[in-house]
């Protein structure tokens, strides 16, 4: 293999990841990570018989290198033999992605080749570049309820449950500093503790994540969800990640309520989701999301984060009126 073995990890993913603390006691920090992160890799192309052929990607947690697979699995990707190498820094988010996938077996997803969960490495299809930001707003929420309609399977019972977060949220909102209005705070515990007390008919495995970058185009299928957050619970709560994100194209005052509204209608139909409980999960959601973002060194009236606290009140708002 002569791909030098620090040009598999990207440099501006490897300054960022290493100022991150360990996600769990008694876990690894991302600068220890990234530290062994190259030999990590070249040990998982030689033992899985791959050989790089592009340059590497990343997300925040995770570094993707397109592969050809040598050995074994070629008729698990087609006739190219093209496939992913992800190995994600270990947080408890990514710990069950391979059970998901495994239960998903392509169907809606990118297709699991082979996992190796203790040292977070997944061989995935290999897909294209195109995501969903390139669709009309209300194409591609079509897509994104279309796809949450194909993942709906039962949990697995390894996977995180929604119930438990709801639990936490009801406590942690109530007692949370007012980064935003104190009735919306409250609210989104009463929420909480309210949609645990009258659970959805039955529990789902959940993505949790599925928006317009973690929905790619297949040479099998139109559109694939990739990087799932897994847990077990109500679907209702898949809609949120879609409101948030491309943001940029709410518009300006009153429109943005009609956006959004129209964004999580169009989801909850294709989907067949009931639209109030989307809109309370939304609320519960994005006030947890809020104090993350409060928690930034910098929320100066400028920031990056204090925008983000921003947008939280405003999906908020629009999901009550």
């Amino acid at each position: 293999m002569t791909t030098d073995r620090f040009d598999l990890v990207p440099a501006h993913f490897a300054h960022e990841v290493s100022g991150y603390p360990a996600a769990t006691a008694g876990g690894v920090t991302g600068e220890d990570w990234v530290l062994d992160l190259p030999d990590l890799l070249t040990d998982l192309l030689t033992e899985w018989e791959l050989e790089p052929i592009g340059r590497s990607m990343n997300g925040s947690c995770s570094v993707a290198v397109p592969v050809r697979l040598l050995g074994s699995g070629r008729e698990a990707v087609g006739v190219s033999g093209e496939a992913v190498l992800k190995v994600t820094w270990p947080h408890p988010e990514a710990a069950t992605e391979h059970l998901a996938l495994a239960a998903w077996d392509g169907q809606g997803a990118a297709r699991l080749i082979r996992a190796d969960p203790t040292r977070h490495g997944l061989l995935l299809e290999r897909l294209h570049d195109r995501d969903l930001t390139r669709l009309d707003i209300d194409d591609a929420c079509a897509v994104i309820g279309d796809l949450l309609a194909r993942l709906r399977r039962p949990p697995h019972p390894r996977m995180p449950l929604l119930d438990d977060y709801a639990n936490r949220q009801a406590v942690e909102l109530r007692s949370a500093p007012p980064v935003i209005p104190r009735r919306y705070l409250d609210q989104a515990a009463s929420l909480a503790a309210e949609l645990v007390a009258r659970p959805a008919a039955e529990a789902r495995l959940l993505h949790t994540d599925l928006h317009y970058t973690n929905v790619l185009g297949a040479y099998r299928s139109p559109w694939l969800a990739i990087d799932p957050k897994p847990m077990a619970g109500d679907v209702a709560f898949e809609v949120a990640p879609a409101l948030w994100n491309r943001a940029g194209e709410l518009g300006t005052g009153s429109q943005i309520r009609w956006s959004l509204r129209r964004r999580l209608e169009i989801i909850c139909e294709r989907a067949g989701i009931d639209e109030g409980r989307a809109r309370a999960w939304t609320i519960v959601r994005e006030a947890d999301n809020a104090l993350e973002f409060a928690d930034d060194a910098d929320t100066s009236a400028t920031s990056p984060a204090r925008d983000r606290i921003s947008l939280a009140v405003m999906i908020i708002k629009a999901m009550n009126d």
